[in-house]
């Protein structure tokens, strides 16, 4: 199965929500549409940003990506209910490397 990577920039906290809700929310939003491998938040310039690594079922590589843009989209919407979300971008390992998706 294709391994894809969901990176969403989080510029801060809606009112009424804690930090742990941030990353509870995306793996809940993402788990419930493809299997969540890692996660993990990390602070880039000041800026956190959070990283789902996670599988879509193998079909057409187009229908691979397709499938991961929607799923990292909708992983966005449900963040963006507890938190004000930046950029955000998804990725796919082909060959050892990171490759652009959206």
């Amino acid at each position: 199965m294709p391994s894809f990577r969901a990176v969403l920039k989080i510029t801060g906290l809606r009112p009424g929500n804690k930090p742990e809700a941030v990353m509870a929310t995306a793996l809940a939003a993402m788990g419930s549409i493809h299997l969540v491998e890692a996660n993990s938040l990390d602070v880039v310039a000041g800026v956190p940003v959070i990283t789902l690594r996670f599988l879509v079922e193998a079909s057409s590589t187009d229908d691979e990506n397709q499938r991961a843009a929607a799923a990292a989209a909708a992983m966005q919407s449900a963040v963006d209910e507890v938190a004000v979300t930046g950029r955000l971008t998804t990725l796919r390992r082909e060959r050892g490397k990171w490759l652009f998706v959206s």
